[in-house]
């Protein structure tokens, strides 16, 4: 073997499926990494599969999720680099404060336990689940209409109903109770350990226009980091919305995040046997 393949562990948010991150691995891939990407605990391979039994999904929580990927970590050769978009970026600060991982990327990630800010925008995108508390323990599904304006809204109609129909799936309601609620409860599972120290880099990406997860939002989350000593970063989008990671403007965030990792010492090494 003449070279390394840093592992790069892909964790996505609620309402995409794991393939979702295809292009991603691939762009990952082509750059030296050793990338993958996992669903969540009940989720099926497929996003036909995972529509067609919603009830497997259901009721989990984000200790739930967290563990599922911890256990994913373990499984790799060396502690890998996590990159998450919106509850996945919460699931990677999450693991990070655990001591997990080599460095963590959040992109829009879901508020943590300290973010105050609660944009309408926010309320709205997250009303089809929280307008039902009955929907704590069940999986919901985005409509079209309601993808476009929680995913969709710096896009066209087109390809909004384009990537909603390629990608979404039910997910499960419980994590966005837990995050709607998280400033309310000293056990939140939302909470994040912001002042642990040491810890790999974080780079936390805003989008400027989401809906879901505004650009203040990720602001707050960034400013919870202030008590550590470990690199914690933040760069804006201002013309990007929720879908950032899987529209058509989705290699701007990959060549961010790829320019970042390299800043960070983080890129894939030949060893002297290349070299030569």
């Amino acid at each position: 073997m003449t070279s390394t393949a840093p592992p790069v562990l892909l964790v996505h948010g609620l309402w995409l499926h794991a393939s979702s991150w295809q292009p991603w691995v691939e762009r990952l891939e082509r750059e030296g990494y050793a990338a993958s990407a996992a669903g969540w605990p009940g989720d099926s391979p497929t996003v036909e599969a995972t529509r067609a039994d919603p009830r497997a999904v259901a009721g989990h929580g984000i200790d739930d999720v967290v563990e599922h990927h911890r256990r994913l970590v373990a499984a790799l050769p060396e502690p890998p680099i996590l990159v998450g978009h919106s509850f996945g970026g919460l699931v990677v600060q999450k693991l990070l404060g655990l001591g997990v991982g080599a460095a963590g990327v959040a992109i829009d990630p879901a508020p943590i336990k300290g973010v105050k800010p609660v944009p309408l925008s926010s309320l709205r995108s997250s009303w089809p689940v929280l307008r039902n508390p009955a929907n704590r323990n069940r999986a919901v599904s985005l409509t079209r209409e309601q993808f476009r304006y929680a995913f969709g809204n710096a896009l066209s109609a087109a390809e909004s109903d384009a990537l909603h129909e390629r990608w979404t799936i039910p997910s499960p309601g419980r994590p966005l109770f837990q995050a709607a609620t998280a400033n309310l409860s000293r056990t939140s599972e939302a909470a994040v350990d912001t002042a642990r120290s040491p810890r790999g880099p974080l780079l936390v990406i805003a989008g400027g226009r989401d809906h879901t997860v505004p650009a203040v939002s990720a602001r707050a989350t960034f400013r919870l980091y202030d008590r550590s000593s470990a690199l914690t970063e933040l760069r804006e989008l201002p013309d990007r919305g929720h879908s950032l990671t899987i529209d058509h403007g989705w290699p701007e965030v990959a060549d961010l995040v790829v320019s970042w990792l390299a800043t960070q010492g983080l890129a894939p090494r030949s060893t002297p046997a290349e070299q030569a």
